[in-house]
């Protein structure tokens, strides 16, 4: 079923537009609450919570891309789930690593999370990606925002995992002379 089709089925408050989801999209959201929980279970708890969160906010919204849409709840729904389970201790996968990188071009000692969530942050480094190169705004979106493994990153590109490493690098520290710049924070 196309996408527009089952966001017309929300619209329409038809509770078949949640099955539809779940089959078309389910394994992508599980794939992106995996890459932050590292846990089935909970993966699986927040597909199901990704589908009553669309349930419940379509309408009023009408997503133009539903995959994004989606992606983006999960990944949500995942980072808080991360946050309460381990909110005294350091957790397991590439959440942490990827957030400990990005923390030294980012923040000043505010919680990292909380300043990735806050608006004008987002729209800084939204702005700073435009100016990137595809493949290198891809990959730091990869590393930040799904928070793949440098190995899964350098198999989906091609590229050396050294030659991945040194692209987040050099990103981080435009990045962080970005932020300097726009008065966000010191260097």
């Amino acid at each position: 079923m196309e996408d527009d089709e089952i966001v017309n089925l929300y619209w329409e408050r038809v509770e078949r537009a949640v099955e539809e989801t779940e089959k078309k999209y389910g394994n992508y959201c599980f794939h992106v609450a995996m890459r932050i929980l590292c846990s089935t279970e909970d993966s699986n708890e927040v597909v199901n919570d990704t589908m009553l969160a669309a349930w419940n906010s379509i309408p009023p919204h009408r997503p133009e891309i539903l995959r994004t849409y989606l992606g983006k709840i999960s990944r949500n729904l995942s980072l808080k789930r991360f946050r309460d389970l381990h909110a005294k201790k350091r957790g397991e996968g590439e959440l942490p690593i990827a957030l400990e990188e990005i923390s030294e071009s980012v923040s000043d000692g505010q919680e990292i999370i909380e300043r990735l969530e806050a608006k004008e942050l987002a729209e800084i480094i939204a702005d700073f990606l435009r100016g990137e190169k595809t493949v290198d705004r891809q990959i730091f979106l990869y590393r930040y925002f799904y928070f793949e493994s440098i190995e899964n990153i350098s198999n989906r590109s091609g590229y050396r995992k050294s030659r991945i490493k040194s692209i987040l690098f050099r990103m981080r520290k435009r990045l962080g002379k970005r932020l300097a710049e726009e008065g966000y924070y010191e260097e």
